[in-house]
């Protein structure tokens, strides 16, 4: 089997999308998904919709900078709807797209593993540094 230039490898990228290629785009979108907030911000939307206010007191520590960026970047990835209601004050609200749903089981399992294991992981931790110390 001959040895695919780099132009073909790109161009097989496109059709076929492979993580493990250097231009693959899904790679850029593994990088966006495994994001703290991001992984977070769909978890807390799986609950159903909720306003800017209520995620930002949910997810402590996310400055309002981050949770705008977050939640602009999942809306232009087609996970996150974003929904004005005219009132006064306006009212927005922001819940899980039909993509989005297909990715919560996902990246709740893997919160839900975090929170399980931590303790094992700070053990493993502490073993480490020990050791290298």
């Amino acid at each position: 089997m001959p040895t695919m230039t780099a132009a073909a490898a790109r161009a097989a990228a496109k059709t076929e999308y492979d993580a493990y290629l250097a231009a693959c785009p899904s790679r850029r979108l593994l990088d966006r998904v495994s994001d703290k907030w991001v992984s977070l911000v769909l978890v807390a939307l799986g609950d159903g919709p909720h306003r800017y206010s209520e995620l930002a007191r949910r997810l402590a520590g996310v400055s309002q900078k981050m949770l705008t960026q977050t939640l602009r970047t999942l809306e232009r990835d087609g996970l996150v709807d974003r929904t004005v209601t005219a009132a006064v004050p306006v009212r927005v609200d922001y819940s899980l797209t039909p993509l989005g749903r297909s990715l919560l089981p996902v990246i709740r399992e893997v919160k839900i593993w975090a929170e399980q294991h931590m303790d094992s992981v700070e053990a493993a931790r502490a073993r480490y540094d020990s050791e290298q110390s």
